[in-house]
């Protein structure tokens, strides 16, 4: 009985239908395939998993199942723990790109490999997530399905017959209890196997500047080592290939690899574990190629290859990331230019379209550009200038300089923070969902620090009128320069009530600071506002004098209504909470400013007139 099983399981195979990237053969009909439930797994029952150790080809191994560990990985999340056998996985234990490899009894699936058990451990014991529970991913996704992409007919070798039907039902199994081993003893040390993130053309400095911050959105390099290849893959995806989810692509790379645990001709589901949980994601899918699997007692690990593109990644949830063959992932371009004198140098990459994760990343890879180059060094000096272009709104222009700071912080870091505050402002609008279409920048690198700060300042005049023109005089002192004496008229205007008029002389960033941190920023914008408001954002390579009058100032949107009553006003402060408004406390009455200085300025100073 048991060979007459293996005999219609290996006619399953023949029937199954396996994506492949350049053959012409028509699809043969899909026959459902059979998976296992969980009640009927138990304690002893003995089967096989599917993985690559190295090139493309998934190979054999032994399992033996320990147990079923009830409600581990979250409420009603069952894990089945299993002992994996065989020469190799003796050998480099549970390795890390090892989660997603199905696991199979009688032919049948049973889920995926997903979860390893502490730290040193002396034996490859690893925790299955049930392909139940992988399975739900479908119901999860209500994009429409593309056409089915060509395929061809697997490997008959291969005892991946068992692939589970898309409605779940459960074909013959093994008879047997399934056996509940206590999770108090196991939850502890019950984690994902690593999913090596692997960056590749990052130095260890980018890693480490930047590590807390990629740790805070869910991602955690592990140790890993791999590259891109454009190359064709002709060997077909099938259950135990390894696959490619790409974050970051072209003269710099980010991708992460697991295994495959199931696949048809309209999608695919991987891990059995979450990438980062972001529920419906945009990824490119790729094939991949293990190089070699590195065993080691306190992080073994698959060393991959991405190769050819083959889909989307569109699913990314608690039990698994599920894939959509031909569909085309939408990334961001990036050109970064580096002049220095004659020389040119450029890095052309695109990074994923993801609220959470694309902010850090651009701050990751314009640093990662900059800092990598034989022109870097400590006292460079950046002037940028480049757009950020979003469909069916403005561009939003990036000009300004980058110097470094006394806090250590290298000119590098800032003008990378400046990109990622860009990024992060557009994304955080609640209202508008962005289609960035690229970004463009160019940096001249000046190979001196050219930072200075506000030494002094002052008036001509201790009261004025209503109409009078006045001249505010600043003194600037570049780094290890001599001082710059800067004179600044600016008209008071005729409406300015009497009384004390107070002067801000400071820095772009100190003015563009106040307006970021009224309560109207912290509710956030739309989309128009939030680039309208980053358009009108200063420079830094100036002085400005700000005329601040004592009357309340209402803020619509990106936009300073004329000074009005106080009692109007207190009505408007009241409205705020169906509007994009803001009352503050004081009013801009006027602006100047010095010219380009071709120094980055840092400083801020108040003085105060009398108006007659």
């Amino acid at each position: 009985m048991r060979k007459a099983a293996r005999s219609l399981a290996v006619l399953l195979c023949f029937s199954s239908s396996i994506w492949v990237s350049a053959q012409d053969r028509p699809a043969p009909a899909v026959i459902p395939p059979a998976i296992m439930p969980l009640d009927q797994i138990h304690e002893g029952m003995k089967g096989t998993a599917l993985t690559v150790f190295q090139g493309v080809k998934p190979e054999s191994m032994d399992v033996e199942v320990l147990g079923v560990m009830r409600n581990v990985n979250g409420p009603k999340g069952d894990i089945i723990l299993v002992r994996l056998h065989g020469t190799k996985p003796e050998y480099t234990g549970v390795v890390a790109g090892m989660s997603g490899s199905p696991v199979y009894f009688d032919g049948k699936l049973a889920g995926a490999l997903a979860f390893r058990i502490g730290e040193f451990s002396k034996e490859p014991i690893a925790g299955v997530t049930p392909i139940e529970e992988m399975l739900e991913i479908n119901a999860l996704d209500r994009r429409p399905a593309p056409a089915p992409m060509r395929a061809s007919l697997p490997d008959a070798n291969l005892p991946n017959a068992g692939l589970p039907n898309r409605s779940g039902t459960a074909q013959t199994a093994s008879p047997g209890e399934s056996s509940a081993l206590p999770a108090q003893n196991y939850s502890n040390y019950l984690k994902p196997i690593e999913t090596p993130l692997v960056f590749n053309g990052f130095s260890d400095e980018t890693l480490q500047r930047y590590a807390s911050q990629f740790a805070a959105a869910g991602i955690v390099p592990v140790m890993g080592i791999g590259s891109r290849s454009d190359r064709k893959q002709p060997e077909p995806i099938e259950a135990g290939s390894a696959i490619s989810a790409v974050l970051v692509r072209g003269d710099m790379d980010i991708a992460a690899t697991c295994t495959v645990t199931y696949v048809d001709p309209q999608r695919l589901l991987a891990c059995g574990h979450p990438l980062l949980q972001f529920g419906e994601v945009d990824l490119p899918m790729t094939k991949a190629t293990v190089l070699a699997t590195l065993p080691s007692p306190l992080n073994a690990f698959k060393i991959v290859n991405t190769t050819e593109t083959i889909g989307a990644f569109v699913q990314d949830r608690q039990n698994g990331i599920m894939g959509v063959p031909g569909r085309e992932s939408k990334m961001i371009p990036v050109t970064v230019a580096l002049h220095s004198g004659a020389a040119t140098k450029e890095f052309h990459y695109e990074v994923l379209n993801n609220a959470r994760l694309s902010p850090l990343a651009m701050m990751a890879t314009v640093f990662n550009a900059l800092h990598g180059t034989n022109e870097y060094g400590e006292d460079i000096t950046y002037r940028m200038n480049g757009v950020l272009s979003v469909k069916g709104y403005p561009d939003v222009t990036l000009r300004n300089m980058f110097a470094p700071q006394d806090n250590g912080q290298p000119a590098a870091a800032l003008a990378a923070a400046t990109i990622g505050d860009r990024f992060g402002r557009i994304y955080s609008n609640p209202f508008d969902a962005p289609d960035v279409q690229g970004v463009k920048l160019d940096f001249d690198l000046v190979r001196e620090r050219r930072s200075a700060r506000l030494e002094a300042s002052r008036t001509d005049v201790t009261e004025a009128r209503p109409g009078d023109q006045i001249m505010v005089e600043t003194v600037i002192r570049p780094y290890r320069g001599e001082r710059l004496v800067r004179q600044i008229p600016i008209r008071i205007p005729t409406s300015t009530s009497k009384g004390t008029l107070r002067i801000l002389v400071s820095d772009g960033d100190t003015l563009d600071r106040m307006h970021r941190g009224t309560p109207m920023m912290n509710r956030g914008l739309g989309l128009a506002p939030t680039i309208a408001l980053l358009n009108k954002e200063r420079a830094n390579d100036r002085v400005y004098v700000s005329l601040l009058g004592s009357d309340p100032e209402a803020m619509v949107a990106d936009k300073v209504m004329p000074t009005l009553p106080l009692s109007v006003m207190n009505v408007m402060e009241n409205m705020r909470g169906t509007q994009d408004m803001v009352v503050l406390g004081e009013s801009s009455v006027g602006e100047a400013s010095t010219d380009p200085l071709d120094y980055v300025v840092s400083g801020a100073q108040m003085l105060t007139i009398s108006i007659k």
